[in-house]
């Protein structure tokens, strides 16, 4: 039984969920700065980089992720990060690549056993190392008309998640959004919508794809879609190189 210590502990963390518009042909050099000049940086000061990805169907998107241990630790970390020498040193190298960065969720784990495990950074690839084997990384992001507490949590922990899991789609993370204010307005977030945001990893781009078409017709696909207020965006992504969500 997962104790109250532990679960305040994982269910305190924040992630932010951050889709970066990046100028057309510009999205390698940017991964290129990102990867090799802004990762360690910004670790040192307390956040964590879960993920950085190519988005498998739009070449000018950049998707990224990065967690903090509670909400005031991200603002205090971000407050040192983007004062700090490190972005002062490379923020010119990477904001004219950037097109638009207000694509961002702030999120938070669903349930403590939905909070997603992610290897350590010191699996991380060094830079310049040959890129290791990697599935696709599959971002789910359901839009709903109530918030996911008033019953979506539940039916996607109790039938969602285990028709899932038996297709081969096991779930990586659940998350939904984090209620406490933007603590760092400087970077905006899509912080009142009503999301549920679930992470899986599957070998190719097109097996997700097949699951979802199979999905609707079954009893818990409709259930499913009564809850949604819109369609549900899904973000197919190769993780780069030093991804260590891969």
């Amino acid at each position: 039984m997962t104790s109250q210590a532990q679960t305040s502990v994982a269910t305190s963390s924040v992630l932010e969920l951050r889709q970066y518009k990046i100028f057309a042909g510009k999205r390698d050099a940017m991964i290129a700065v990102f990867d090799g000049k802004l990762i360690e940086g910004q670790e040192q000061v307390g956040m964590r980089l879960l993920g950085q990805f190519r988005d498998l169907d739009d070449p000018n998107r950049f998707t990224w992720m990065r967690e903090f241990p509670s909400m005031e630790l991200r603002g205090k970390a971000l407050t040192e990060f983007y004062t700090g020498a490190v972005w002062k040193a490379h923020r010119g190298e990477a904001n004219p690549l950037l097109e638009d960065n207000d694509n961002v969720l702030l999120l938070r784990p669903a349930t403590a056993e939905l909070a997603m495990k992610v290897p350590p950074a010191s699996e991380r690839a060094s830079v310049g190392d040959t890129q290791k084997t990697a599935g696709v990384v599959i971002v789910t992001i359901y839009y709903l008309w109530k918030d996911p507490a008033e019953g979506f949590t539940q039916f996607f922990t109790e039938k969602l998640a285990p028709e899932l899991t038996e297709a081969g789609v096991p779930v990586l993370g659940g998350y939904v959004t984090e209620s406490t204010p933007n603590n760092f307005p400087a970077l905006p977030v899509r912080q009142h919508e009503k999301v549920f945001v679930w992470f899986a990893r599957t070998q190719d781009a097109t097996s997700y794809d097949q699951l979802r078409t199979r999905l609707a017709g079954t009893a818990v696909g409709r259930e499913l879609t009564d809850y949604q207020e819109r369609a549900a965006q899904v973000l197919r992504l190769a993780p780069t190189a030093r991804s260590l969500l891969r």
